[in-house]
């Protein structure tokens, strides 16, 4: 008796964790108190013995053991087990004989009896110390071992649940659920069955086992489909519906026994195997009879015999037996109904056992008359009817199919014919809600329609699970058949889903998802089971409440579940509990127990001793457990035949109830017998003491304290408890208790007013479609409210079992889910109300719960005195608001239980304080709600009803003339009312609606008028408002701020608050803001919808203008239009493509550069000026249109193509370079052809038309008057290309005959002058170079700011460089892609301006050189974006067609013209660089030793006092590179004679060998490098060697010579000219050892030497670019002087086979 004082008070040991065991249950039972050293954290509980997990991991043994080798002689006392003493165990479990422990690393150890193999060692019948077992996964290669998170052990069996969440199994029996034929199985093997599936929890009885399986949520579905049996591997049909994976030969019987059949039957006929299978048209088919097991206690179990009804055939060959029972109601509902009945079913059974349309009529007909028959009995009826209505399938999505497939699998094909030939539509205007009036059947069957009490919901609830059903094995071509049969019209499209339909027996709690498919007009499905989570996020943190219970193993007591007494050798569902949130599931030796969400605990299998908490005696399928109201039950165990409940009672403290066997003990026999004892079961009682038929309270169970979790086991009791320290644990219990009360009664909630409302046939009439459908939001968030409630509560309550601390409270971590789901809720609660959805949901409900609404009265805690029913609907709605408060008080109230300095107190208190505020928000938008309502309900009225909107909250209205509108009417009336997202201002007959996001207020300064104005803008309007008083003023200044700041912020639609002065004066909002408007008013923007950033009323920023039209702009705005970079593209109708424009926008046009892809496919490319082209700009017109491709470069006039242009017509192949006026070619211009003519003269009207000049590829040349595009009419002169002219008259087209009037000369031979003439000739008739390209340096002036070249202030250039730069960056940083590092670089240094002001010293020269480099290498600045134009343009006017040798003067004179014009801007910018030729004077003398010799470098002089400044040299450098190629294509053209004759001799003298060359050139002995002085015969062999030898002599001269084809700019070739020299005289001194001065005719060989062996192919064009391009201050001094020796050379070389 010590012990058990004990456990009622002082100290034993630590707070946590207290341990107390007892027996049975009688009045004098007390606990004993188990002392150990530290907390208890599990218990678990064998037939005779226990394991206990204390804090720290160490596990204690007690009870009896004998598995151990020295037996203990005093079994109570706990030993540790030592084995286990490195390991840290986090859980444990006991069978009746053995123990199983679970580490931290999910590991597994196991001991105790293994006769069985349950522990999973072979060769051993005992295992006296915990061993490790591995769970090896052998489908991975290398096999795997996997972690485990929770065991589970019974009689001869052990389950694991690995961290994948797959069941693993071993020992011995069919509940191992594995495809074993021999047992034990001594390897934990995967329970296939299972996987694919999430398992939450495992549980044993002695002989059976129970799974917790999550749903297959919408995240499953991606799973592979199954298209063979997991255990037979035979292939099933199947097919996928929209989203749902169907398997169709669905009723494939697994020989290895997937399912066996749940009916009675099924033992006598055969169970068909493969091996059985009959012809196709004979399928094999069980028989149907219903199950043995009555409901009704008191009926003896015979009632049920076959004999009871007709007796079907057995002759299963014939097909035909199906129907005897088809129509039988089932033998489930009570057997008086079934007599009533059945005589009406075995009427119908007439020659043939098939029904004919009439009988099936009939029947349904029968049914439906029946109107107070019970529920039970019509959905008995109907899964008579379909025989196999409880088929039970592989995933749940195929139950469908699976229904359709077996029905006519067993009802044969004549049925299914006779089906399709019955209407469906009939059937299923029966069975759906649309048809609830006309039949008037279903009111059994809907809850709480013909009687509301719970109880009738939780008995029809029971009822679920009884359904009988059938698998018959159909063969494929069966399968086959009834595929083609399923697709007919009649039977597919409305049966598939009359078929499930019927099969449901809860008719009306049907899945939205179906009845949404079945697509009927008049039906309601709102989702009152969230498929997913409560909210996306809380999918994962917070426990499914989707979950089915599965079992298998032996079934004698009806411990399974199924309805029968069979065993299942593998998982199978328990359809009952689907939907039922089963949380917790537990299973003693031949019963089991499933604990819902909302604290319901449901019971099934053997109730020998009353352990089921109920009087069905034995249960084959779950029933509740018999508890009186408001008892919550959160946690169960069941022993061998005892079950213990842990419950919230009426106080935070937790009771414990007791049901089950009571245990002898002497003098307690006598106890009087618990009321109700008597009739049942006490004759079956063989044992000793009684038992407790229905579930009793403990009453010791006040004094252990707050008991977190109970355990039973064997015959022993044991429940674990916490002293209540400093409020902490008191404070947990009571948060979860009320979050568990909470959820119960938003449950009931749901189920007993918003789901029969929902269902109500007047609904639609009654509300109308816009309230219907806040209603259904409505419904719908408080069904998520409501199913996050139950998650957390299930949340907690695992928190009580386990940790119960504070880390692992979700409402800390994730109170965004709560705040948010609450907001949603009341948003939507608000919106219905304001639409006065309550006042019309009036008439449904009164209709529906009578003039007598105690259950709402009672549900929403209503205290009025006769409230009317709207009253009692939004108190009832309101109800989970109050909530929050809770959530907030008990937050406190776990926070006081710490420091104040501590984390956690900081997480509870910001939590806490988080709910508060919520609270006080949902108060003031309740608030909001009704104000607006009263308001919508006194001003009833068209103009109201239009404004009527759910999310509109009104804020102040000036009904009281407190707002008029200045210079009003006499007589006019202006009502303003300010909502949380427009103000509206209302006349006579007219209203206004302003929306908040683009309105600004501002007050207008009262200077002694007297008048309190505010000032209104608009985009469209702005108006003053007169207030009749100062207050007035300030409060509605106030309230439009705090409105508009508030519609800003997206807090629209969710909170205002109604002048909450409160909250302090709050600041104006931004002028500047983003909103979206549609103008309304005549002009540009008529209809167009604004995206975008405003600035007081008018667009500004970027922004999107969309017209109803289709056009659409992208990009910035100024002052309400376009302005800035902007995209833009408008529909072409004729062509249905997109006109696009992308560039620059000024004042609403398009107005700078710009891209313009016009909807033909032409794209132009340049300047804008007030929308035209206009400028300097490229067309192109495409490929894709039918016109021929050419490409126009040139300058634009008022979208006309007006001054210098290039046109190519890339299909005729010519290029025009000339004047234009308006679109035509006017003025001088040259054309060149592909052919090779040139032309060069007078155009007009597009046409050649007066004087010009003609030149064939051969050289013929005319020249006179022309009338039409080649085409020769009047004087002219065409000369030969022998020389000989024709003077006279001619007419006609080039190429064609020519008709000639006049002379034919033949000049002397020696007269030489026609070659002069003919270059004289040339470029006179064209346009001269500085006339070209006006358009493109007038655009780079007026960027820099200048009205003309030089007319300008040089500061300001500047001020835009930077400008320009700096835009340009950042339009560059929005989209990184388009720059290069190096390019953003370059950027970087543009943004340092060099001094530009002061004496140019050369270091100025050079920092202004290297500026100029830079800006000319990026488009960005101005400059660089000149030179790219001009290369554009040079490039256009050379290449292709271009490329024809009459055109190089042409081109070097573009050149030269290029660089003066860049030139004259560079000295604008810089205004003290001198003139060109000027001199910039040098700082000392050595500073030119100190430049190196750098490619781009000016070139370097004979040391002159300075150096002087020309274009070329500071500009050829940047321009030269990449103007290159067109224009060395030219030279080559040019010099191509010339060059040929070069080159023939170049290979022809290159055969020699270098001996024989340099004495053929003449060069003087001394120079050549042989008289090496050597001894005699060494210097022998040297002259032998250099008589044969080539490229040897002078070969780093000739290396160096080579470089002057890779260098662009004249100077850089000069300067490897100069470098060739070097290198000679370098070589010669080195021969001659000593100084050396050349003279001209020594020079002249050598050097003529090394430029045969340098090979230079195209040398008469270097020549040539030298010649022209050479900086004139260059030509008289050294370079000039070795220039020219080079071209002598050239020359010498072309006529060297001359001499």
């Amino acid at each position: 008796m010590e012990t058990q004082r004990k456990s009622s008070g002082d100290d034993g040991g630590g707070e946590r964790g207290l341990l107390h065991t007892w027996k049975g249950y009688s009045c004098s039972v007390t606990p004993e108190r188990l002392l150990l050293p530290r907390p208890v954290l599990q218990v678990a509980l064998g037939a005779r013995h226990g394991v206990l997990l204390v804090e720290g991991g160490q596990v204690y043994s007690f009870g009896e053991l004998p598995w151990k080798q020295s037996q203990v002689p005093e079994p109570a006392k706990p030993t540790l087990e030592s084995a286990l003493s490195g390991q840290r165990v986090v859980a444990v479990a006991a069978g009746s004989f053995h123990s199983g422990a679970v580490t931290e690393d999910g590991g597994i150890h196991m001991w105790g009896d293994n006769g069985a193999g349950q522990c999973g060692l072979s060769g051993l019948s005992t295992v006296p110390n915990p061993t490790p077992v591995a769970l090896v996964d052998s489908d991975t290669s290398p096999p795997q071992t996997l972690p485990v998170l929770e065991l589970a052990c019974g009689e001869k069996h052990t389950l694991a649940l690995s961290v994948q969440r797959e069941v693993w199994a071993w020992g011995s029996g069919c509940q191992l659920g594995l495809n074993a034929s021999v047992f034990p199985v001594w390897k934990p093997q995967k329970v296939e069955h299972l996987v694919g599936r999430c398992v939450l929890q495992v549980a044993c009885g002695a002989s059976h086992s129970l799974a917790l399986v999550r749903c297959l949520g919408p995240q499953d579905i991606h799973r592979p489909p199954v298209d063979k049996c997991r255990q037979c591997n035979q292939l099933l049909y199947t097919m996928t519906d929209k989203e749902d994976h169907v398997i169709i030969s669905d009723s494939h019987y697994c020989p290895l026994g997937v399912e066996l059949t749940e009916d009675e039957g099924m033992l006598e006929a055969p169970a068909p195997t493969p091996g059985l299978k009959t012809s196709p048209s004979e399928p094999v088919l069980p028989s149907h009879t219903s199950t043995t097991n009555s409901d009704s206690p008191a009926a003896p179990s015979k009632s049920a015999d076959p004999s009871s009804g007709p007796s079907p055939t057995q002759d299963s060959e014939k097909g035909e037996s199906a129907l005897a029972n088809g129509v039988l109601p089932s033998s489930d509902s009570d057997p008086a109904a079934q007599t009533k009945d059945g005589s009406g079913a075995v009427s119908v059974v007439k020659s043939s056992l098939y029904p004919d349309e009439q009988a099936v009529k009939d029947y349904l007909k029968k049914l439906s008359d029946n109107t107070q028959t019970d529920a039970k009995m019509t959905a008995g009826g109907l899964h008579s009817l379909l025989p196999s209505a409880g088929g039970l399938t592989s995933t749940p999505s195929s139950t469908l199919n699976h229904l359709v497939a077996s029905c006519a699998s067993a009802v044969g094909e004549r049925v299914a014919s006779t089906y399709e030939a019955l209407s469906l539509k009939k059937m299923m205007n029966f069975y759906l809600p649309s048809g609830v009036s006309r039949s008037g059947g279903l009111a059994g069957t809907v809850p709480g329609v013909g009687d509301n009490t719970t109880e009738r919901v939780r008995q029809e609830d029971s009822m679920q699970g009884k359904k009988s059903s059938s698998t018959g094995d159909i063969r494929e071509e069966e399968a086959e058949g009834l595929r083609r049969r399923l697709s007919l019209p009649g039977l597919l499209s409305q049966g598939r889903y009359a078929v499930h339909l019927l099969s449901s027996s809860y008719a009306l709690l049907l899945s939205p998802r179906l009845l949404r498919k079945a697509g009927r007009p008049r039906m309601r499905a709102v989702a009152l089971t969230p498929l997913g989570g409560a909210v996306p996020e809380a999918q994962e943190v917070l426990p499914t409440l989707q979950t089915e219970v599965w079992s298998w193993g032996h079934g004698e007591h009806g411990q399974l579940g199924h309805g029968d007494n069979l065993a299942r050798l593998q998982p199978l569902c328990i359809k009952s509990l689907n939907n039922k949130e089963v949380v917790r599931v537990a299973a003693g030796a031949h019963h089991s127990l499933a604990v819902t969400a909302q604290s319901q605990v449901f019971s099934w299998g053997s109730n020998s001793s009353g352990q089921l908490g109920h009087m069905e005696s034995p249960s084959t399928v779950p029933r509740l457990a018999k508890l009186s109201d408001g008892i919550r039950v959160w946690d169960v165990s069941a022993g061998e035949r005892h079950t213990l409940l842990l419950a919230d009672g009426d106080c935070i403290q937790p009771i414990i109830y007791y049901s089950g066997q009571q245990v002898k003990e002497g003098e307690e026999e006598s106890q009087a017998k618990e009321p109700g004892q008597g009739e049942g079961g006490e004759e079956e009682e063989e044992r000793a003491g009684g038992y407790t038929p229905q579930p009793v309270l403990l009453p010791f169970c006040m004094n252990l304290g707050y008991v977190s979790s109970v355990f039973a086991g064997g015959r022993r009791c044991v429940a674990l408890s916490d002293r209540n320290v400093m409020g902490f644990i008191a404070s947990l219990h009571e948060l979860a208790a009320a979050e568990r009360k909470f959820y119960c009664k938003l449950c009931n909630v749901k189920t007993q007013i918003i789901r029969p409302l929902l269902e109500l046939e007047s609904l639609s009439s009654a509300l109308g479609q816009v309230t219907l459908g806040l209603l259904q939001t409505l419904a719908g968030r408080f069904s998520l409210l409501c199913h996050l409630t139950g998650q957390h509560a299930a949340s907690l309550t695992a928190n009580l079992r386990r940790g119960r601390d504070v880390k692992s409270l979700l409402i800390l971590d994730h109170a965004g889910i709560f705040l948010d789901s609450y907001n949603e809720y009341c948003s939507s609660l608000g919106n219905f109300q304001v639409m006065a959805g309550f006042q019309a949901l009036t008439k449904p409900s009164l209709d529906f719960f009578g003039k007598s609404p105690e259950l709402l009265q009672r549900l929403s805690e209503c205290s009025e005195e006769n409230p009317t029913m709207a009253d009692l609907l939004v108190a009832l709605f309101y109800l989970p608001t109050r909530h929050l408060h809770e959530y907030g008080r008990l937050l406190l109230k776990l926070a006081t239980c710490f420091e104040v300095c501590s984390n956690d107190y900081q997480k509870l208190q910001d939590s806490c304080s988080k709910f508060e505020a919520l609270t006080l928000k949902l108060k003031r938008k309740r608030k909001e709600a009704e104000y607006t309502f009263h308001f919508w309900k006194s001003f009833p009225g068209k103009m109201t009803d239009s404004l009527r909107k759910p999310h509109r909250r009104l804020i102040c209205e000036s009904s009281n003339k407190a707002l008029t509108l200045q210079n009003a009417g006499r007589f006019s009336v202006n009502w303003f009312i300010l909502f949380n997202d427009a103000l509206v201002h209302a006349q006579f007959s007219t209203h206004h609606v302003f929306p908040l996001a683009t309105l600004w207020v501002e007050p207008i300064p009262e200077e002694n008028t007297g008048i309190h104005g505010l000032k209104v803008i608009t985009p469209e309007e702005t108006f003053t408002l007169l207030a009749s008083s100062a207050m007035e003023k300030t409060k509605w200044l106030r309230s439009i701020n705090q409105a508009v700041d508030q519609a800003l912020s997206g807090a629209g639609q969710d909170s205002t608050s109604v002048g909450s002065g409160s909250s302090g004066q709050k600041l104006e909002p931004p002028t500047s803001r983003t909103a979206s408007y549609t103008f309304y008013k005549d002009g540009r923007l008529k209809e167009a919808t604004y995206e975008g950033r405003w600035l007081n009323g008018k667009p500004n920023g970027r922004g999107v203008l969309k017209w109803p039209d289709g056009r659409i702009y992208t990009g910035e705005f100024k002052n309400g239009l376009e302005d800035g970079f902007g995209e833009f593209v408008a529909p072409n109708k004729t062509l249905n493509k997109n006109d696009h424009y992308q560039g620059q926008w000024k004042d609403g046009k398009m107005h700078g550069l710009g891209t313009y892809r016009y909807a033909s496919g032409e794209v132009y490319d340049g300047s804008f000026q007030d929308g035209m082209r206009h400028g300097h700009g490229m067309l192109r017109s495409g490929k894709l249109n039918t016109s021929s491709p050419s490409v126009f470069i040139g300058q634009w006039l008022q979208d006309k193509k007006t001054g210098y242009g290039v046109f190519d017509d890339i299909t005729k192949g010519e290029k025009y370079m000339g004047m234009w006026q308006d679109h035509l070619r006017q003025g001088t211009g040259v054309v060149v052809t592909q052919f090779g003519l040139y032309y060069e003269g007078a155009f007009k009207d597009n046409k050649m038309m007066g004087t010009g000049i003609l030149l064939s590829e051969d050289d013929t040349t005319y020249e006179g008057e022309f009338s039409d595009d080649w085409t020769l009419n009047g004087k002219g002169v065409l000369t030969m290309a022998n020389g000989d002219y024709l003077e006279g008259s001619f007419g006609g087209e080039w190429g064609t005959g020519l008709k000639v009037t006049g002379s034919y000369f033949k000049p002397h031979l020696f007269d030489t002058d026609k070659d002069k003439t003919h270059t004289v000739k040339l470029g006179r008739l064209c346009v001269c170079a500085e006339d070209k390209w006006q358009a493109v340096f007038e655009e780079c002036w007026s960027q820099l700011g200048c009205e003309s070249s030089g007319q300008g202030e040089n500061w300001k250039a500047w001020e835009n460089i930077a400008v320009a730069l700096t835009t340009s960056r950042r339009q560059i940083q929005d989209s990184p892609e388009i720059l290069s590092r190096s390019h953003s670089r370059t950027l970087e240094s543009l943004e340092v301006i060099p001094q530009h002001v002061g004496p140019i010293t050369m270091e100025r020269y050079h920092t202004i050189r290297l500026y100029l480099i830079k800006a000319c290498d990026t488009p960005l600045h101005p400059l660089g974006r000149l030179v790219e134009t001009l290369v554009a343009v040079y490039r256009m006017t050379y290449v292709g067609v271009g490329a024809n040798r009459r055109l190089l003067p042409q081109a070097v004179n573009e050149i030269k013209s290029y660089l003066n014009r860049i030139f004259q801007i560079v000295r604008f910018l810089f205004p003290d660089l001198p003139e060109e030729g000027g001199l910039i004077p040098e700082p000392t003398a050595n500073a030119e030793d100190k430049k190196e010799p750098d490619a781009t470098d000016a070139p370097l002089e004979s040391p002159k006092p300075g150096r002087v400044v020309s274009s070329s040299a500071l500009l050829l450098p940047v321009l030269l590179p990449r103007l290159y190629p067109p224009l060395f294509t030219l030279y080559a053209l040019d010099k191509e004679r010339e060059d040929d004759v070069y080159w023939e001799c170049v290979l022809r003298l290159n055969k020699q060998p270098d001996l024989a060359l340099l004495a053929f050139l003449g060069v003087q002995q001394k120079f050549w490098p042989v008289n090496v002085p050597v001894s005699v015969p060494a210097a022998g062999e040297k002259q032998q060697v250099l008589s044969s030898t080539k490229d040897a002599c002078f070969a780093s001269a000739v290396e160096t010579l080579q470089q002057i084809s890779t260098t662009f700019t004249p100077s850089d070739k000069l300067q490897v000219i100069q470098l060739t020299f070097e290198e000679i005289t370098q070589e010669v001194q080195s021969l001659l050892k000593q100084d050396f001065l050349w003279s001209m005719d020594d020079l002249f060989p050598v050097f003529l030497y090394v430029v045969l062996r340098a090979r230079i192919r195209n040398l008469g064009s270097e020549v040539s670019l030298i010649e022209d391009l050479m900086d004139p201050c260059v030509q008289h001094g050294e370079h000039g002087i070795m220039f020219t020796t080079l071209k002598a050379c050239y020359y010498q070389i072309q006529h060297e086979k001359i001499t």
